[in-house]
């Protein structure tokens, strides 16, 4: 195979937010697969301080490997636009709309994607409370199920909309749809197999997430092949809606009536060893090597 010229490839990774630690294993497990290919790579973000490091290092293009805010919010994205440097991922608008649960259940909704019934809310006003249980409450920007909580009683409702309000002043508050948890990963605007999320106890929480051995992941998932097919095809209308490019991850549940809502679009999803969208890449014969230099690949054209 040959490997274009992709000059000096600075792999952004770590940062300082909420999901440091699951950057820094996502972009040196890109670091070390593009070095392997015999990519010429810097590291970027390891202490933390990225914007004057990029400038230093008179880097050609950059792989984004930061998770949550500065990374998937727009602020990265935008930088390296205005200092002219290609990089992976989708750019400034989408990501900053991605990263926003609010504003992106407003483009899946005008799609005509179901989402779960929801609400937003301001953290310190009034939020009154449900009418039924359970509900899930989450920050609108914030990622890996941070700050997000499940809640099956009044009781406990007060507390969960005060943790969600600690990471982000905004949050929402939707129906708890019970049924298979999904994941669709988008290549391009190709959508790569469904791959089905079994949590061994709870939801898919941060621990469940990263936590190896907490969740079984099935690839392909158990789906009928039209049900399979149409999330494939929610997902890419996902991604289409928000203008996202190069790649993304749609989160998807099933409801028992069959009708798969939308729950979110990771504009960065993560590269770990227990991660999903290489999983799912792999499914398509597209081993974790071949995907780091597909991605970049987008950043020639």
């Amino acid at each position: 195979m040959t490997i274009p010229d992709f000059g000096k490839v600075g792999v952004i990774l770590g940062g300082t937010s909420s999901e440091r630690e699951i950057s820094l294993k996502s972009g040196r497990a890109i670091a070390a697969a593009l070095r392997e290919s015999g990519v010429e790579v810097v590291e970027i973000g390891e202490a933390g301080e990225i914007t004057s490091a990029i400038a230093a290092a008179g880097i050609d293009r950059a792989f984004i490997a930061l998770h949550g805010h500065f990374g998937e919010d727009g602020t990265i994205q935008e930088f390296l636009a205005d200092h002219r440097i290609a990089h992976t991922g989708s750019d400034a608008a989408a990501s900053r709309l991605a990263f926003d649960k609010a504003a992106s259940r407003r483009r899946f909704e005008a799609a005509g994607l179901n989402v779960p019934s929801w609400r937003e809310y301001r953290s310190g006003g009034r939020v009154p409370a449900p009418d039924f249980f359970p509900v899930v409450v989450k920050p609108c920007r914030e990622g890996s199920s941070i700050g997000l909580s499940v809640v099956t009683s009044a009781e406990d409702f007060a507390a969960a909309c005060d943790l969600a309000g600690r990471y982000d002043e905004r949050f929402i508050v939707e129906s708890f749809i019970a049924g298979p948890e999904l994941t669709v990963g988008i290549l391009g605007y190709t959508p790569l197999p469904v791959v089905e999320i079994v949590p061994a106890a709870g939801h898919f929480d941060y621990d469940n997430k990263y936590v190896k051995g907490r969740t079984e992941f099935i690839v392909p998932a158990r789906l009928e092949e039209q049900i399979a097919l149409r999330l494939r095809e929610d997902a890419l209308r996902a991604h289409r809606s928000l203008g996202c490019r190069h790649y993304s991850r749609v989160d998807i549940i099933l409801g028992s009536d069959g009708t798969p809502r939308v729950l979110e679009l990771n504009t960065i999803p993560g590269f770990t060893g227990n991660s999903l969208y290489p999983m799912a890449a792999r499914a398509a014969g597209i081993e974790f090597q071949q995907l780091c230099l597909e991605l970049l690949s987008f950043t020639l054209k």
